[in-house]
């Protein structure tokens, strides 16, 4: 305010009050715009902080995935390198999304069935319907209670065996896959190593 107040003493000497009022008036309007244009610019980095949260529940389901997919890899390796001629098998799997977590929810149903008739005969129904879904948490924690877990669509396949080679046992791999994960030739390749 010392600040202001100066200006405003030596804007007097120069002349015109009325001039110099309005100009002070403009000075403290500016000042309270910037103030409010910082506390609404910190309401929104706020918001940011919480959008930070969210990702780390992605980055949990994206670590999820990757476990899935690790032991899927594990598992058809130990099994595809048991074929008689395959030799060292190598797996690598994609997906096409994440782990899916169905919770368990409560629903509350109510339904109010209003008639009213008027003056010249004339009947008017109306009905309302609430449902209200609830997802269940588990007792003193802030996570929910799974009903299921659905997996991620394998997206493709490819193995990589010393013993691809072959034709007989590459084609042993390919039935192999597909038939571990249920899924169509076109996602699954095979190559030899080296």
């Amino acid at each position: 305010m010392k600040l202001l107040n100066k200006i405003k003493d030596e804007l007097e000497k120069m002349g015109n009050k009325e001039y110099i009022t309005k100009l002070v008036i403009i000075l403290i309007i500016g000042v309270m715009i910037l103030i409010t244009v910082s506390m609404f610019t910190d309401s929104k980095n706020k918001g940011n902080y919480n959008l930070g949260e969210t990702n780390t529940t992605d980055k949990s389901k994206r670590d999820s995935t990757e476990d899935y997919v690790t032991i899927l890899e594990r598992k058809l390796e130990n099994i595809l390198s048991q074929i008689k001629g395959a030799g060292e098998v190598n797996v690598m799997i994609t997906l096409q999304n994440t782990t899916e977590k169905v919770p368990a929810v409560n629903t509350t149903k109510n339904q109010e069935n209003t008639s009213e008739k008027d003056s010249q005969g004339g009947v008017r129904e109306t009905l309302k319907e609430d449902t209200v879904y609830e997802i269940v948490t588990k007792e003193n924690e802030d996570s929910f209670i799974t009903l299921k877990e659905i997996n991620p669509e394998v997206n493709g396949v490819i193995v990589v065996a010393q013993g691809a080679d072959d034709a007989v046992v590459k084609e042993k791999l390919y039935e192999a896959v597909k038939t571990v994960l249920g899924i169509s030739g076109s996602k699954v390749d095979v190559y030899s190593s080296n």
